[in-house]
Parts: C-alpha cells; sequence; structure tokens
C-alpha cells in the first residue's frame, strides 16, 4: 500500500466523519426541539444518536458491498462513532477557538 492510496482512504474517512456528525447534529436539533424532550442532555443525545447511527451505516455499507463483518471492524465503528460525537457536540467551537488563538488579530 503506498502513500497515495493511504491519503485516499483517510480523505474517505474523514468525509464519513464529517456527514456523519453532520447527520447527528441534524436529527439532534429536530430531538431536542420536540415538546418535552427540550430537557434531555445535548450531550446524551449526540452520544446515543452517533452510537447507534454509525454501526447502522457501516451494516450498510458492508450489506450493499457484500462484505463480511469481523468483530475489529465493529470495534473501530464504535470508536468512529465517539469521534463522530465530539465532531457533532463541539467541533465548530474547537475550530473557532484554534482560529481565535492564531495570531490572526483583526486590526482597528
Amino acid at each position: 500500500m503506498n502513500i497515495n492510496e493511504v491519503m485516499q482512504y483517510l480523505s474517505y474517512l474523514l468525509t464519513a466523519i464529517g456527514v456523519m456528525a453532520f447527520i447527528v447534529a441534524a436529527i439532534t436539533q429536530v430531538i431536542k426541539s420536540w415538546p418535552g424532550l427540550e430537557k434531555l442532555p445535548t450531550a446524551a443525545v449526540v452520544i446515543v444518536l452517533s452510537l447507534v447511527l454509525c454501526p447502522a451505516a457501516f451494516v450498510a455499507l458492508m450489506a450493499w458491498q457484500k462484505q463480511p463483518i469481523t468483530w475489529y471492524m465493529v470495534f473501530a465503528c464504535m470508536i468512529a462513532a465517539f469521534i463522530v460525537a465530539l465532531v457533532a457536540m463541539d467541533g465548530w467551537e474547537r475550530v473557532k477557538d484554534i482560529w481565535e488563538r492564531t495570531a490572526y488579530k483583526d486590526k482597528e
């Protein structure tokens, strides 16, 4: 496996994490807008949604590709679900904090 293949797979992985984080964040906003559910902790909703949607998407992808599912794939999917939850919960805030800590400052 050369470096081009590794970079290609890495870009696929980052794209999948971004798409899943967007889906989880959108569904979380819908769930939190329902009457009676606004008091649920957002972090808990995001983690549960990630732990449900990521394996479901993984199983659907493996079924579509007609590939067998092994235990280490399921383990990696659970790790990825927590990464998706992290990005969905406060990904933009972390990006904003990094931007504010850089040397870029508005000149006034």
